[in-house]
């Protein structure tokens, strides 16, 4: 439960920030912190387990039959990434204090941050792969929120909008590439997927599998040729920019591959793929820093390239590359976030982040500025700072695989030590340009110190670097080796986190990156010149832009082709399409009849067709007469009820019954404000096609019936017959189904139908309906609204139709009836209330908030179905027993009666509200004429 407990509080304390910002911005920020630091106490207390080689799985059965289990894992890799995760996003909390403005909203920033937090947390801590799916869609959904903070730019509408199509897009690919991978390795679990990487590589399978869930990883991990994004999301608060950059969005990618490595690392196309991609991410996002002029913008494509360093390490398949790569992650994530803050600090106090106009910040902001050349100094990679540790042992890594591709091998090392050139060069760059290099010009206000608590969490990340640096075996060394060992899933490689390896080839690399770094920079002039004048200009966001523009313009194009406002004409083409594609199957097989004989026969039952379809006729033919139409209309439906009770559906008859009359009042209260008949919409040609479709369309289905019912077919219903007893503790069949073996369909349909409600009456928010003042004859209508003898039958009618309803509610698991019956029978018993005494006079008595009782039916229903995993039982799943009662005798409880309650107030509340806009759209006309 404590892992689940890590997950859930930041997701659940999302709606906790937006409350306490209406007593100050500074409780909203506390409210925030406190919840991740509970998160994070609560992931401290598992550590000692974690350090001593323990893998902590729990979960619980969600979808069984799916593979979806609710369960989640902490190993040395989750440790990591999920302390990343929370103790930066707390330092992130501190710093966003100071420097969101007044106009910024706090509660509604630290709400989004608390919902990626623990998206997030849910990706790196989720044992079961579907799962872990969820849970990176939803970091690119908040993602989205945060990078579109400021609404009011467009740049952050663009950048937002970029980043959710690019990632979401990779998102689809991870989810096929899943899919495969656990029918490959027959489970979703990550324990089971974990262990079977020889028959996963074994199967014909793998490289699509692979390739799919690079996708997801390349776009989240802003990879080549998907890097285009990143530095887009730059339109962020800088806040955000250093938690995406430094721990979260962008490392979702690289913690997929290390996720997966055992699964998936170790052949050649992993190798070419991964690798590759790692190599030119490097070295073109690496020249690219070089010439950006926005201080956030060389950040951003450092972050794409140091990414990139890592990508390579992973791909390059070799046990030591597996633990530099995660090295790097760790010293990535504390150098980043610090640099990250600095600049928004100096974007803060300067007002501009353009590194033309800012100079000589040192005499303005010393600290700030020691601070930031420091952790400038680690993403450089100079010595007794944590980045040199891990690109030492990223040279001497190349250096190492050069015996595996001969000749060629050596161009790595050469790529690599070029990559460290451009690292050096823009890491300089950041620091000269920005804090020296002579005096700021035009800056929109003058720099100072930012307040010590805005500068704290820059300082803690600082010493972390400064720490690791020069002590790493005091400081980073068992978390390193517990999370290496959870990528690599067996035994560590032999490596050392010395300072001092003597004087051998990485070494020598690493001098020449530092020399080669000042001479790029040295030589800046001429090669912005050049670069200015003769680079190739890829701006990925206008190409998406460009793309978006073609893509609506050929959907316009089309669908001024295939659409003319005319519903009958859609519906016509619709109904023919499916009649034309129904059609085929039967003209293949030649005939409709199957061997089987047909049932007699009896008068009754011809007789009662013969109704219906004269009825369903009459209804037809009289449509324009719209009372008349819904008589027959109801007429009808009242056959299929009898139909239904003819064939022992009870259920199905008795819910009919009270569809029909709950629907007959609504369309009675809505044709009082429509005229008594309808206009002729369509002539005689139209008429002819509609009746031929319509015909065709009837002919189908009654064929498609015939030829089921004349063939042998094996029917699912005797095993619900079967089980209904023994496994739902109900003799109705019919109510067990719903709320018990398929009670997560009907939890998804009265969720749609309570978001249904809500649209409807959003659409009739502020319709005024003038009802008509006369009859189609000119005769006024009667002045008298409700009527003296409706109003004195409606007000004995509600206590009477409360009790058959919960008499029909309390029978439901065993005799027909069950909540949604029993809310038909509540809610008509309601209508009819509000039509003798009208909506003010209802209103002022029941006080029933409709969207109260939508929400409370949901919630009732979600968690009836969320009980069930305190006792170990998948989602929704019931129980019963039987318990014997004083003067009532044995009476059985059924824990699917509280799912029923949620069907029944989920209907009431649906029905209400929907009435009660109505109502108020025709009161609010009769104001007004």
């Amino acid at each position: 439960m404590t892992l689940a407990l890590i997950v859930l509080l930041p997701l659940l304390g999302a709606l906790l920030p937006s409350r306490l910002e209406r007593h100050s911005r500074s409780v909203s920020a506390w409210g925030a912190a406190v919840v991740a630091g509970l998160a994070a106490l609560l992931l401290l207390s598992q550590t000692p387990a974690v350090l001593a080689g323990q893998v902590l799985v729990a979960g619980w059965p969600w979808l069984p039959a799916a593979g979806l289990a609710l369960a989640f894992r902490l190993d040395g890799l989750g440790l990591l990434f999920a302390g990343l995760v929370l103790g930066i996003g707390l330092l992130v909390i501190l710093y966003a204090r100071y420097y969101l403005s007044p106009r910024d909203p706090m509660g509604r920033f630290y709400a989004f941050l608390l919902l990626f937090m623990g998206a997030m947390l849910g990706v790196v801590l989720a044992e079961n792969l579907l799962l872990l799916v969820v849970f990176w869609e939803l970091t690119s959904l908040s993602s989205f929120l945060l990078i579109g903070y400021w609404k009011h730019q467009q740049q952050a509408r663009q950048g937002a909008r970029l980043a959710l199509t690019v990632t979401a897009a990779g998102g689809l690919c991870l989810l096929a590439g899943v899919l495969l991978l656990g029918r490959i390795a027959g489970s979703f679990e990550l324990s089971t997927v974990l262990a079977s990487g020889a028959r996963i590589q074994a199967d014909p399978r793998y490289p699509a599998a692979l390739v799919l869930i690079l996708l997801g990883a390349f776009t989240k991990s802003a990879q080549f040729p998907f890097h285009f994004w990143l530095p887009h999301a730059m339109a962020a608060p800088t806040p955000v920019s250093a938690y995406l950059h430094s721990a979260t969005m962008v490392k979702a990618g690289v913690f997929l591959l290390a996720r997966l490595y055992p699964a998936l690392a170790g052949t050649e196309l992993w190798f070419w793929l991964v690798a590759g991609t790692g190599l030119a991410t490097l070295l073109l996002s690496a020249a690219v820093a070089l010439f950006k002029h926005d201080l956030k913008g060389l950040l951003a494509y450092s972050t794409t390239s140091h990414l990139g360093l890592i990508t390579l390490l992973f791909g390059l398949g070799t046990p030591l590359g597996a633990v530099a790569g995660t090295f790097h992650i760790i010293n990535h994530a504390t150098f980043k976030a610090s640099l990250f803050m600095a600049a928004g600090i100096i974007d803060h106090e300067a007002g501009t982040r353009d590194m033309r106009r800012l100079a000589g910040l040192w005499r303005f902001m010393p600290q700030t500025a020691a601070l930031a050349m420091v952790a400038a100094a680690a993403m450089a990679g100079v010595p007794l700072l944590n980045g040199f540790l891990s690109k030492e042992m990223f040279f001497a890594e190349t250096v190492d695989f050069t015996a595996r591709l001969g000749l060629l091998g050596w161009l790595l090392p050469a790529l690599a030590t070029l990559a460290g050139v451009f690292s050096v060069a823009y890491s300089l760059r950041f620091i000269h340009d920005v804090f020296f290099n002579g005096e700021p010009h035009g800056l929109p206000r003058t720099p100072h110190e930012p307040p010590a608590w805005m500068k704290l969490p820059i300082g803690i990340l600082v010493a972390l670097c400064l720490a690791v640096g020069t002590v790493p075996a005091l400081t980073v060394a068992p978390l390193l080796a517990i999370a290496a060992g959870a990528v690599l899933g067996g035994e560590l490689p032999a490596y050392s986190l010395a300072i001092w390896h003597g004087v051998n080839a990485p070494l020598l690399m690493s001098l020449t990156a530092l020399a080669g770094g000042v001479l790029v920079y040295a030589i800046r002039a001429p090669l912005t010149r050049f670069h200015d004048s003769h680079w190739i200009r890829l701006d990925g966001r206008r190409g998406f832009e460009r793309a978006l523009r073609t893509l609506s313009l050929a959907c316009e194009r089309l669908t001024a082709r295939l659409e003319n406002g005319s519903l009958p004409r859609y519906a016509a083409i619709t109904v023919a399409a499916a009649v034309a594609l129904g059609a085929l199957p039967f003209v293949r097989a030649g005939g409709l009849g199957g061997p089987l004989a047909s049932a007699p026969l009896d008068a009754a039952t011809a007789g009662g067709a013969l109704l219906l379809m004269l009825t369903a006729l009459a209804t037809t033919l009289l449509q324009r007469l719209r009372l008349l139409a819904l008589i027959f209309a109801g007429a009808a439906g009242l056959l299929v009820a009898l139909a239904f009770a003819r064939f022992s559906g009870l259920d199905l008859a008795l819910t009919q019954i009270a569809v029909e009359a709950v629907t007959l009042v609504l369309l009675l209260l809505a044709l009082h404000l429509l005229p008594a008949r309808a206009p002729i919409d369509t002539r005689g040609p139209r008429r002819l096609r509609d009746g031929l479709v319509a015909t065709a369309a009837g002919i189908g289905a009654g064929g498609l019936c015939w030829a089921v019912l004349s063939r042998p077919y094996t029917s699912i219903a005797p095993y619900f017959l079967e089980n209904a007893v023994p496994g739902g503790g109900g003799a109705n069949a019919v109510n067990v189904i719903l709320v018990d073996f398929r009670g997560f369909d009907t939890l998804g349909e009265i969720t749609v139908l309570g978001i249904a409600a809500l649209g409807i009456a959003a659409l009739l928010e502020g319709l005024r309906l003038a009802p008509p003042a006369c009859d189609p004859d000119g005769r006024p209508w009667s002045a008298d609204r409700h009527p003296l003898i409706l109003a004195t039958i409606a007000r004995p009618l509600l206590p009477l139709a409360l009790l058959v309803a919960a008499f029909v509610f309390l029978r439901g698991h065993n005799l027909p009836g069950g909540g949604f019956v029993a809310a038909l029978i509540t809610a008509l018993a309601l209508v009819v209330q509000y039509l003798a005494g009208g909506l003010v006079w209802t209103d002022a008595r029941l006080h029933l908030r409709a969207p109260a009782l939508i929400a409370a039916g949901l919630a009732v229903a979600g968690l009836t179905g969320l009980a069930s995993f305190a006792f170990g039982h998948p989602f929704l799943s019931s129980s019963f027993a039987h318990v014997e009662l004083p003067l009532l005798g044995e009476l059985e409880l059924a824990s699917a009666m509280g799912f029923d309650l949620g069907v029944y107030l989920t209907v009431v509340g649906v029905v209400l509200l929907i009435l009660g806009r109505l109502g108020r759209s025709a009161q609010a006309g009769t104001e007004t004429t």
